[in-house]
């Protein structure tokens, strides 16, 4: 078989069985920027030293780069002749977390959000990983430039996290300063399977997300005489409960959704009945239709709550951008399936459900280029079994979640790389 599965089946890296040692020498160069940015992360729309180091690593790899490109974006440009023109996009942002992962390199940075809050960060989502393996693609692409034709266009996207980065770049004159892509293609770490296991699945991926602030308003007062007073939190917890007969009892049980109130905020003593109830919701749906019914009926429910109550009619509002559904172009999925499978083994190439993550990736399908988005298993076994041992994987967006980054790169450098030679044939 390959060398690739050679490592599946947990071989040393010296026993491969290929005599171009150029991928694992690259992977092993690739570790020590590894370990860096996972040591400094950046928060979501402060990616300023991360986007100028990718910058640095897409020239090193004779990218022609324009840097600070909406926020702190970073596009790198790599031409070899005429032919098709593929963008590859990596995220740069980091989360709002402690990390508790004990890892020599474990980051102890911390920023301020945009409240001025001090926060620690890590990057709890696996973007370290995403630009070492971009990085890595580069020199690949480079390698083997003998093998394609076309333009690369290599992206380092800001602020992912927040849902709202790829925007930046479009309305910035991506797809107008540079060549508009025929094809665009992504990775996402997978914190729940193992090195070796991807996902490559047609139609929808990631989940479309709306985030809402909603307020239920009453009339305070004191807490003995509930009379003289339009009590907010009985119907914020009315609203709370009837909320998921949305999903029960007025959806179609065959179309996934998801409603969670992630904060109930009412109240500050004892005694005294508040003037409101706020609930922030989040809300996960993976077809148009399903969204809007979703979304619709949380606003006739809190609407028809009030009304119960004699109370002001309440206030809802989207506290973040909402994050489209990432789908998965199936022309294009078919078209890499052989890819896939001359590096693995059909058994690793997973069909699983769409995850009900958020990821605006999902934006450059929406302006026409065909897309695909994989995931890659990052977890060596052992470190699976460990954890259970313990009770549970860490996801993502655990503070303790890091991935197993050699043997995740000796993967998905030349799974990107050779589809990123596919895209760029003359077929």
């Amino acid at each position: 078989m390959t060398i690739l599965l050679l490592l599946i089946g947990f071989f040393p890296l010296t026993s491969w069985g290929n005599s171009d040692s150029f991928l694992p020498e690259l992977t092993r160069k690739l570790i020590p920027l590894y370990q860096h940015w996972h040591q400094n992360p950046e928060l979501s729309f402060q990616e300023e030293k991360t986007a100028l180091r990718f910058s640095e690593e897409l020239r090193k790899a004779q990218f022609e780069v324009t840097s600070s490109f909406g926020g702190h974006g970073v596009v790198g440009v790599l031409k070899n002749g005429k032919g098709p023109t593929l963008l590859l996009r990596t995220d740069l942002d980091a989360l709002p977390l402690a990390e508790a992962t004990g890892l020599e390199y474990a980051s102890k940075a911390k920023s301020r959000t945009s409240d001025g809050t001090e926060v620690p960060m890590m990057h709890a989502c696996g973007h370290d990983l995403h630009m070492t393996n971009m990085v890595g693609v580069a020199h690949y692409l480079q390698h083997h430039k003998s093998r394609w034709q076309g333009t690369v266009i290599m992206i380092g996207q800001p602020a992912e996290e927040k849902g709202g980065g790829a925007r930046a770049m479009l309305k910035a004159g991506l797809f107008s300063k540079f060549p508009k892509p025929n094809f665009a293609l992504a990775l996402h770490v997978d914190a729940s399977q193992a090195v070796g296991k991807v996902t490559l699945i047609p139609g929808p991926l990631t989940a479309n997300v709306d985030t809402l602030d909603l307020k239920m308003k009453g009339r305070g007062g004191h807490g003995a005489r509930p009379q003289d007073t339009i009590d907010p939190i009985p119907m914020a917890s009315e609203l709370v409960l009837t909320l998921q007969t949305l999903i029960s009892r007025e959806k179609d049980p065959s179309r996934a959704a998801v409603i969670t109130v992630g904060a109930f905020n009412a109240g500050t003593k004892h005694n005294i009945i508040p003037d409101s109830a706020t609930l922030l919701l989040t809300v996960r749906t993976f077809s148009p239709e399903v969204r809007t019914k979703i979304l619709d009926g949380i606003k006739r429910k809190a609407k028809a709550i009030a009304l119960a109550y004699e109370a002001p009619e309440p206030e809802i509002k989207s506290s973040e951008e909402p994050v489209p559904s990432v789908i998965n172009d199936p022309g294009m999925v078919q078209r890499l399936k052989p890819v896939f499978s001359k590096w693995l083994e059909e058994k690793n190439i997973l069909s699983s459900e769409p995850w009900t993550v958020g990821e605006d990736f999902s934006r450059y399908g929406l302006e026409g280029v065909p897309s695909v988005m994989f995931t890659l298993g990052t977890l060596t076994e052992a470190r699976i079994k460990k954890y259970q041992g313990k009770g549970t994987v860490p996801s993502l967006h655990s503070a303790q979640y890091f991935p197993s980054a050699e043997e995740s790169l000796l993967i998905g450098i030349p799974l990107m790389g050779e589809s990123a030679i596919e895209l760029l044939s003359s077929k």
